[in-house]
């Protein structure tokens, strides 16, 4: 009886390696690695996402590249790594929330959200002939319980967090947050917090071209995408 050779763990989704490692979910890791930040936090009186866009060229059009997406008026997701995989995500996220309004004549929760988000992501590793997605979601929003963020990995693992940031830099990122983050934060030293974090990881120059900024306020648990002219007073303060 031959043995398996290395290479068919390193190219099968459905063979663990002998020490229980699934290399293509590591690899769908990697590519979330390589992605722009992005960052969430939750704060006492809602919830922000802030996220980098990485422009390689002027001839790009900024606003083409969307990293924030509404699922519904209460919940938003910014993404970190394969951004096409994301907006399949965020497509289904958007079905199921709009299911559920009308089976239910109720907005959902945001972790019902999330869960099935993490359902869809976690199937794409258990079969042959598909890869994971290479992605990984924060997902916000407020419901009857208050602010909420959840990330949602590759393998579909699902992890509540009071702040949270994916993609590049993440390590340098997360250091920042864990210092100055307060459960007493507001929305708006939210997204200072996370403009902070961006400026002290980044040696690019961040503008209101390549950040993007959208909050949802437990007061009107509705989300507001902020616009550049708002971000510019933020990057000034």
């Amino acid at each position: 009886m031959y043995g398996v050779s290395p290479q068919a763990y390193d190219r099968a989704i459905t063979v663990f390696s002998p020490d229980g490692r699934l290399f293509q979910v590591e690899y769908a890791k990697e590519a979330v690695k390589r992605g722009a930040t992005a960052i969430g936090i939750c704060a006492k009186d809602g919830v922000a996402l802030v996220a980098y866009k990485s422009i390689h060229s002027k001839l790009v059009v900024p606003s083409s590249l969307k990293k924030i997406f509404q699922v519904d008026s209460h919940i938003a997701v910014t993404a970190s790594g394969l951004i096409a995989d994301a907006r399949r995500l965020v497509d289904g996220a958007r079905v199921d929330a709009q299911k559920h309004r009308i089976t239910y004549n109720e907005p959902p929760d945001v972790d019902l959200i999330a869960r099935s988000v993490c359902d869809t992501m976690q199937v794409y590793t258990q079969y042959g002939g598909i890869r994971p997605f290479g992605v990984s979601l924060l997902i916000a929003g407020v419901d009857s319980t208050g602010p909420k963020l959840f990330e949602a990995e590759p393998s579909g693992a699902m992890t509540a967090f009071k702040a949270d940031s994916i993609g590049a830099n993440k390590k340098e990122v997360d250091e920042i947050l864990e210092k100055s983050y307060k459960d007493t934060i507001t929305v708006e030293d939210a997204i200072k917090l996370a403009i902070d974090a961006i400026k002290g990881s980044h040696e690019e120059k961040i503008s209101a071209e390549n950040i993007e900024i959208s909050y949802i306020s437990s007061k009107t648990k509705k989300s507001v995408s902020l616009s550049d002219k708002e971000i510019t007073k933020y990057l000034k303060g």
